[in-house]
């Protein structure tokens, strides 16, 4: 059954995450890692003056499903500000628990579909939507006090 978790597409999306090396630049990072399973994804965020996401870093140590959600993050990240990446991570998160039958709105998501059918890999998954989350926050932060 977990074969279809690891289809060719993922495995490709996931070797595929070095297509965003870390941000020596960035306004804003997080990292988050998931107690469960010790994935790791760190994101740098670079924005506009907006506050929406011009260029991204990963630094992704995860299962295939994790790297692969990370790519699938990073890229459709551009132009989005906090508050969609907020949405696009609450609603990924609802999809995955059963919670709403809708993907979020975000290129590529409905790859990741068949990884509902395993909570223990949803963590993983999330990382990067709540890395990303966090890093606009940081932007948005320290903007206002700056």
């Amino acid at each position: 059954m977990a074969e279809a978790l690891y289809t060719i597409e993922i495995l490709r999306l996931a070797a595929s995450t070095t297509k965003w090396p870390p941000l020596t630049d960035a306004d804003g990072n997080a990292e988050r890692r998931s107690p469960t399973c010790g994935s790791r994804v760190a994101v740098d965020v670079a924005t506009d003056g907006a506050g929406r996401v011009a260029r991204i870093g990963l630094t992704v140590s995860a299962c295939a499903l994790g790297q692969a959600a990370a790519a699938i993050m990073a890229a459709g990240a551009i132009g989005r500000d906090a508050d969609a990446m907020r949405a696009a991570h609450a609603e990924l998160a609802d999809y995955l628990t059963g919670a709403s039958d809708t993907l979020p709105d975000w290129p590529d998501i409905a790859r990741l579909s068949a990884a509902r059918a395993y909570p223990g890999r949803h963590a993983s998954i999330l990382l990067a939507f709540d890395a990303a989350s966090a890093a606009l926050a940081d932007v948005k932060a320290e903007r206002a006090h700056g």
